[in-house]
């Protein structure tokens, strides 16, 4: 009797005990048992998408200011249009092309402001489009940033029994391969159409027009060469706006590109690399001999 009395009172422990079962000193775990917490890997990837999720309304909110910027400028440059010299084609024409031409740093100096006014107008308008940039450019890095932790952090919490090639394919649909290559492409196309556009409307030379067209997306913007005509300014106000943005979004795809070839490294050393006995002592910050 007293010996099942004792037997009966250890079962309770001995289930206790199984149910608090934790990570043991490293000789007696293996570490290949070692699961990792799917729930708490799930809500991390949640938490990490919806900021991508923000990001992404973050960067509506910027463009509609950006064209709030646009319009702005335009109203107050073509009310003192009158202080600013240079050669003119029409009042609101010349207002957007110059905000444009300002905004983007260009400066081809074919319009300059002349008066006190204009002059202090045009410094406020171009260091807060300036400032307008490198919100858009901060937002950028943020993006970059959070989709290479989403992508390590679904590397990290995939079940065990997912074999390497499906990883491996979850992982590369995120590749941004072919937004560098789109962003290429119409980047080529851009500063072909501005070639012969100022080729042919605006009368340059082959040389003169493609070495325009360059200073214009890469905002040199010398001054020696610009556009003229109203037809031309028209054409410039859309295309100095999408050449230099596609210039900026190739760089930023060109720097996604690298940093997730970096990070596709570093999450197959992840997947291939068992957990050791030295990582299950480094993971005892307490020294008690367990591992939460």
């Amino acid at each position: 009797m007293a010996s099942d009395d004792a037997t009966q009172s250890l079962l309770p422990d001995e289930k206790n005990a199984l149910q608090r079962r934790r990570f043991r000193q490293p000789m007696n775990v293996n570490a290949t048992e070692i699961k990792h917490p799917e729930q708490d890997g799930n809500s991390s990837l949640k938490w990490l998408e919806s900021l991508l999720e923000n990001q992404d309304c973050s960067f509506k909110k910027v463009f509609l200011v950006l064209a709030m910027y646009l319009g702005v400028g335009t109203l107050c440059f073509s009310l003192i249009m009158n202080q600013i010299e240079g050669k003119k084609t029409n009042g609101i024409v010349d207002a957007v092309y110059f905000s444009v031409v300002t905004m983007t740093t260009v400066g081809y100096g074919d319009l300059v402001p002349h008066t006190t006014l204009a002059k202090l107008l045009s410094c406020v308008y171009v260091f807060a489009g300036m400032a307008l940039g490198g919100i858009i450019l901060s937002k950028a890095a943020d993006y970059i940033v959070e989709k290479q932790e989403i992508l390590l952090v679904r590397a990290m919490h995939m079940n065990e029994e997912t074999c390497l090639s499906e990883i491996l394919e979850e992982v590369e649909t995120h590749k941004v391969k072919y937004k560098f290559l789109l962003a290429l492409i119409l980047l080529f196309l851009l500063i072909i159409v501005g070639t012969i556009f100022l080729y042919l409307v605006e009368s340059f030379e082959f040389v003169d027009a493609f070495y325009c067209v360059c200073s214009s997306i890469t905002t040199l913007g010398y001054g020696d060469d610009s556009f003229s005509t109203r037809a031309g300014r028209v054409f410039a106000v859309f295309w100095i706006l999408s050449s230099t943005i596609c210039l900026a979004q190739f760089f930023l795809y060109l720097a996604e590109l690298y940093t997730e070839k970096r990070q596709r490294l570093l999450v197959k050393r992840v997947l291939a690399r068992n957990v050791t006995a030295s990582d299950l002592e480094e993971a005892d910050i307490d020294h008690d001999k367990t591992v939460r």
